[in-house]
């Protein structure tokens, strides 16, 4: 039975521990973020430049169940280019995925092995 074990708070996230396994200590976790829950754990697709190949943004949430998607800094800096996703009104909406939460990478990796 899923309870609430531990329970961080603060005003852009809520993250709460449901299950720990006691042999492996492994977690059964979740996240409330400003576009929607996260269960953990959770298969995150990589979306690099703000989409995934050959699926459509609303698929990705309402069909896939995608509750989270990883896209990096570095080539979304590139193209389409911060300007260009500022001027759209940010990442989701440049995306047109309203209901899936985006988490970025620094883009650091690139920047020094290029």
């Amino acid at each position: 039975k899923e309870r609430v074990i531990h329970c961080f708070k603060s005003p852009a996230l809520q993250f709460e521990v449901l299950y720990e396994c006691s042999v492996s200590r492994a977690r059964r976790s979740r996240l409330r973020l400003p576009h929607g829950v996260v269960d953990t754990p959770v298969f995150m697709p990589v979306g690099t430049q703000g989409g995934m190949k050959g699926v459509l943004s609303s698929e990705m949430c309402d069909d896939l169940g995608c509750q989270i998607m990883l896209c990096n800094t570095y080539h979304l800096a590139l193209r389409p280019s911060t300007n260009v996703i500022d001027k759209l009104g940010g990442i989701h909406a440049f995306m047109c995925a309203d209901k899936c939460n985006v988490l970025t990478d620094s883009g650091g990796f690139q920047m020094v092995s290029l």
